[in-house]
């Protein structure tokens, strides 16, 4: 099984980016779908980006045109740059690996987790 390792959260005010990366290691990260999840207090996990396994990648129409999901197989690291950053997008945020061949987006499709890092932006 793939283990992952996020970092790069942070506070920073609205406006603002940030690049969250997530280092795998284990297993080779170009067999795995790599999402993006987070979560806000009180509320559910909730996707927000992926890259696939066979170059395609999606994003939530909440974060569309501001958060893309990238990957870079040679260091076996997948990334989210995050723009324009706004309060509500103050949550915990995870990156998760699937075996689907294909995007996937529910997280119940992703079998490892990393253990979430912090963002929190200001107003």
């Amino acid at each position: 099984q793939v283990q992952l390792d996020e970092s790069g959260g942070g506070v920073v005010q609205a406006g603002g980016s940030l690049r969250l990366s997530c280092a795998a290691s284990g297993r080779p990260l170009s067999r795995y779908t790599m999402g993006w999840f987070r979560q806000a207090p009180g509320k559910a996990r909730q996707f927000v980006a992926v890259s696939g396994s066979d170059g395609r990648t999606a994003s939530a129409d909440s974060v569309k045109g501001r958060f893309t999901a990238s990957r870079d197989n040679a260091k076996n690291t997948v990334y989210l740059q995050m723009n324009n950053l706004k309060p509500e997008d103050t949550a915990v945020y995870y990156c998760a690996a699937s075996n689907s061949p294909v995007v996937v987006t529910f997280p119940n499709l992703f079998s490892s987790w990393g253990q979430g890092t912090q963002v929190t932006v200001s107003s």
